[in-house]
C-alpha cells in the first residue's frame, strides 16, 4: 500500500529523493498509525499567489486528501533575509509590517486549494524558532561549511563572475533546513530551484539528530507568454485571485505549446485528444480556462466569464455589468486620464500614457489620440473607459 500511495503522489513530480526514501517514509508512519508531516515554506515577499505556486500547493493538497498532515510555513523571519535562489543579486530587504500584511494575504489565498481542516493542516510562522539567542545560531552555523554552500548553482556563477555574495544569503539555505528541525518534517516540497536547499534540510536534520526528510521537488509553470516562468514581476501571471473574467481570458492568450503543461500540471491530465470534437487548441483552452475558474471560484462564475468574453471579444461589446471610477475634476474641469487609470488598474502613470499614446485607450465608442491625456468632464461622465482588451470602468464624477 505505501508503494502504491508513493508511486500516485510522486505523480508529475521532477525529483522525489533520496530513492525510495517517501515509500519508506510511508510505511513508517502506517507502523506509527500517524500522518506524515508534509512541509512547504513560503517567504510573503509578494502579497499574492499565481498559478506558479498552485502547481506546489496542489501537490500538498494530494498529500492531505491521502489523510497527511500539511505544514505550512509562513517565513516571516527568513522573508527578511531574502531567497537567493536563481537570483544574481542580493534581495531588497523587506518591512516587518509589509511581510505581516503579504503573510496574512498569502495564507488566506493558500486556503483556496488547500484543505483548512486543523488534522489536515498546521501554519506556522518561523519566527516563532529563528528568533533565536546568538549561541543557537552559533550552534546552527558549525552543521555546515562554506564549501558545501558554495556548491549552490546560483551561488557557483556569482563567484565565477565575481559577483558580491552576502553572509546574510550564506545563511538563507540554514534557516531553511531549521525550519525542517522545528517541525520535524517527513517530506519536504518547493519547485526545482528549491532542490540545494530541501538537501540541505537533510544534512542539518541529522546533525540536529532528527531523521532526515524525504524531499520532493516540482516542476516550475511557465507564464502566459509560454517562455519565462510565471512571476508577477515578469507581468506573466494569473493570480488565484484574479476575476473570474480576468482569470478566463488570461487562460486563452497562453501559447498552443504550454496548453499541455498547464494540463497536467494544474488539472493533473491531459488535454482533448486533437482527433476528438473538443480536441482542437481553440477548444482544448477554452475548456482548461472553464477548468481553472471553476476550480478557483465556481461553475456559476465559470459560466459568467464565458459569456463575458463572448460578448466582449466575440461581439465586441462592453461587458453586461462595469464597474463604476468616481473622478475628480481639475481647476478647469479636466480629467487627467493617466492618474485615473493608474489609480483604478493599478499601472504606473508612464504605462497609463503609453497606453493611451499606443491607442490602447477608448472613452466612450472612440479611441484616444496620442497626447489626448486629459478630457473635459463633460466628456467622461457616464462613459465607459476602455484600457487594454480586458478592463472597463464607467465614470461618474466625484
Amino acid at each position: 500500500m505505501a508503494a502504491e500511495q508513493a508511486t500516485a503522489l510522486v505523480a508529475n513530480a521532477i525529483d522525489s529523493l533520496p530513492e525510495g526514501a517517501l515509500a519508506a517514509k510511508l510505511r513508517l508512519a502506517q507502523k506509527e498509525d500517524r500522518p506524515l508531516r508534509v512541509k512547504l515554506g513560503i517567504d510573503p515577499t509578494a502579497p499574492d499567489i499565481h498559478l506558479g505556486h498552485a502547481v506546489v500547493l496542489g501537490k500538498l493538497r494530494e498529500f492531505q486528501d491521502a489523510g497527511h498532515r500539511v505544514v505550512l510555513i509562513v517565513g516571516d523571519y527568513t522573508a527578511r533575509v531574502g531567497d537567493p535562489s536563481g537570483r544574481s543579486s542580493l534581495r531588497p530587504m523587506l518591512l516587518g509590517e509589509e511581510i505581516e500584511a503579504n503573510a496574512a494575504t498569502f495564507q488566506e489565498q493558500a486556503l483556496r486549494i488547500l484543505d483548512s481542516d486543523p488534522e489536515r493542516l498546521e501554519v506556522r510562522r518561523n519566527g516563532e524558532w529563528l528568533d533565536m539567542a546568538l549561541t543557537e545560531l552559533l550552534a546552527l552555523v558549525r552543521t555546515t561549511t562554506v564549501a558545501q554552500l558554495l556548491e549552490r548553482d546560483d551561488f557557483a556563477k556569482r563567484m565565477s563572475a565575481s559577483e558580491p555574495i552576502s553572509m546574510l544569503e550564506l545563511l538563507y539555505p540554514l534557516l531553511q533546513g531549521y525550519d525542517s528541525v522545528a517541525v520535524e518534517a517527513d517530506v519536504e516540497l518547493g519547485g526545482t530551484d528549491q532542490k540545494f536547499n530541501l538537501l540541505l534540510g537533510r544534512d542539518i536534520q541529522r546533525a540536529y539528530g532528527k531523521p532526515e526528510q524525504a524531499i520532493m521537488t516540482m516542476p516550475i509553470l511557465v507564464g502566459t507568454d509560454g517562455k519565462r516562468k510565471m512571476s508577477k514581476s515578469l507581468g506573466n501571471q494569473i493570480g488565484v485571485t484574479d476575476s473570474p473574467e480576468e482569470m478566463y481570458g488570461k487562460t486563452l492568450s497562453i501559447p498552443d505549446e504550454a496548453m499541455s503543461e498547464y494540463y497536467r500540471l494544474l488539472l493533473k491530465r491531459p488535454p482533448p485528444r486533437e482527433d476528438t470534437p473538443a480536441g482542437s487548441p481553440r477548444d482544448s483552452k477554452r475548456a482548461l480556462a472553464r477548468a481553472l475558474v471553476t476550480w478557483l471560484h465556481s461553475p456559476e462564475d465559470a459560466d459568467a466569464a464565458e459569456r463575458n468574453f463572448e460578448r466582449v471579444f466575440v461581439e465586441h461589446a462592453a461587458p453586461e455589468e462595469i464597474e463604476e471610477a468616481t473622478f475628480q475634476a481639475g481647476p478647469e474641469g479636466q480629467v487627467h486620464l493617466p492618474g485615473l487609470i493608474a489609480e483604478e488598474f493599478g499601472v504606473s502613470r508612464s504605462e497609463a500614457r503609453r497606453l493611451i499614446d499606443q491607442g490602447g485607450v477608448t472613452l466612450g465608442e472612440t479611441a484616444l489620440a496620442a497626447g489626448e491625456h486629459d478630457v473635459s468632464a463633460e466628456q467622461a461622465e457616464g462613459q465607459v473607459l476602455k484600457v487594454g482588451k480586458r478592463r472597463f470602468r464607467r465614470l461618474r464624477a466625484g
